[in-house]
Formats: structure tokens, C-alpha cells, sequence
């Protein structure tokens, strides 16, 4: 519910949003971005025992296994939106009820409020921190592992498969947890910059993985590059109809 938002905001000039509604997309906002954590934490775990314990892989990461991890990252990303949300939405609002920013999150609605808000903030920062730097240590472990893993391979083509598997999930770890842990650690260091570039780093992590994932994931599988390639042919070159007749 945040992107149709920013596109009515912006092409359509239409930058509100009620009350219970904006805390509506906070929760989704933060809930959401954690289970995106975790489920990059999984995916390095994948790409980790595939490649550092290749035996071992079927073992560890069978299917009912990988299921139980998935419903359980989704289930317990829960807790920590919910508490925020708890938390700051009975504060009083007695300031401006503009949000200097593209959706609600809980750093921009809680400096609205008309209270001390380090009571909020430190709760809040612990969370962001263990959700982003648990998997990511975890994430910077497994993908030095699989460089000294990697490195060790005999085979030159074997060392590149593995290396072209891993590289694109790099990118896209790169490219979310950088640019989150800075914005959170640069509020609460002081460092101060405009809106405009905070908005726009906050883009590049919000909505450029979502977007470049099915491309990335989906291209890269032979059978799924196969089906694209059937159906865009049967599209651009469609089958000619046959049409028998019957002579009488």
C-alpha cells in the first residue's frame, strides 16, 4: 500500500492520508522491510550450504525445512512493527501533521509528536538495528565463506558458476542494506541532510530490489527464460489456424 501512495502523491498531487491510515502503513512499511531481512538472511543461508556444504544441502535445506523458516520469518516479523506501532500511536500530535516524506514510517511520525521522543527512538533503533545487522552478519559471513569456498575450486568454470549464483544476490543485499543501515545510523549520529536525498536513498532500497528481483531470479532459470521465450513467440508469431473442410 505504499507505492499507490507515492504515485498519487506525486502525479496526482493528492499527498493525504488519515490518521489510523497512516499507522496502517507504517506497520506494512516496517513489517514488510523485516521479512524482506530475513528472507535475504534465508537466501544467503541457501547460497552458503549449497556451495560450502554441498553434501549436506539436501539435508539441511529440504523442502519441509524451507518452509518451516519461511512461515517462521513471516510470522515473527510481526512482533517488532506491531510494538512500535502500540507504542506511538496513542502519543499527543500537537505539531504540523505534515510528514516530510514520500509514506509513514515510524521516524517521521513520531517527530510530530509533542513529547520526548528518545523514549520512542531508542526502543525503535534497537529494533532496526538487530533486524538489519543480525542477517547481515550473518549475510557478510556466509559470502566470505563462499569466497575462500569459491577460490579453492580447481576448476576455473566451476568457480565462475558459483560465482555468477552469489553475485546477483549480492547486488541485491548491497543494494538494501546499505543505503537502510545508513539513513537509521545518520538520524540518530546527527548527521543532517536534505529531504530530497533522503527520499531518494530511501527509494533506492524500497523499491529497486522488489523490482529487479522477478528479472534477476526468473531470467537466470533456463526453464523459466524457456516458457518467456515460447510465449512471447506464440505472441509475436502466432500459430496459424487449420481449418479442414469437408468436401460433401
Amino acid at each position: 500500500m505504499t507505492l499507490p501512495k507515492i504515485i498519487s502523491m506525486y502525479w496526482f498531487q493528492t499527498g493525504t492520508i488519515s490518521f489510523t491510515a497512516c499507522f496502517v502503513q507504517m506497520y506494512f512499511v516496517h513489517y514488510l522491510g523485516t521479512v524482506n531481512s530475513y528472507i535475504l538472511f534465508l537466501m544467503a543461508l541457501d547460497r552458503y550450504v549449497a556451495i560450502c556444504h554441498p553434501l549436506k544441502y539436501p539435508i539441511v535445506l529440504k523442502n519441509s525445512n524451507i518452509q518451516i523458516l519461511s512461515i517462521t520469518a513471516w510470522i515473527i516479523a510481526k512482533a517488532g512493527p506491531l510494538m512500535l506501532v502500540i507504542r506511538a500511536y496513542p502519543l499527543p500530535y500537537c505539531s504540523s501533521n505534515i510528514i516530510n516524506h514520500c509514506f509513514c514510517d515510524h521516524i517521521g511520525i513520531t517527530t510530530l509528536a509533542c513529547v520526548n521522543r528518545a523514549p520512542y527512538a531508542l526502543p525503535a533503533l534497537i529494533f532496526a538495528m538487530f533486524v538489519l545487522l543480525g542477517p547481515l552478519a550473518f549475510i557478510v559471513f556466509s559470502y566470505s565463506a563462499i569466497i575462500i569456498a569459491v577460490v579453492r575450486i580447481a576448476n576455473a568454470q566451476g568457480r565462475i558458476k558459483s560465482l555468477s549464483t552469489s553475485s546477483t544476490q549480492l547486488i541485491i543485499i548491497s543494494l538494501y542494506y546499505l543505503p537502510r543501515c545508513f539513513v537509521y545510523l545518520a538520524n540518530h549520529a546527527g548527521i543532517k541532510f536534505s529531504s530530497e536525498v533522503r527520499i531518494v536513498i530511501i527509494m533506492v532500497y524500497s523499491l529497486i530490489p522488489p523490482m529487479i528481483n522477478p528479472i534477476i531470479y526468473c531470467l537466470r532459470a533456463k526453464d523459466m527464460r524457456e516458457s518467456l521465450l515460447k510465449k512471447v513467440n506464440g505472441c509475436i508469431f502466432p500459430k496459424k489456424a487449420q481449418v479442414s473442410a469437408i468436401s460433401s
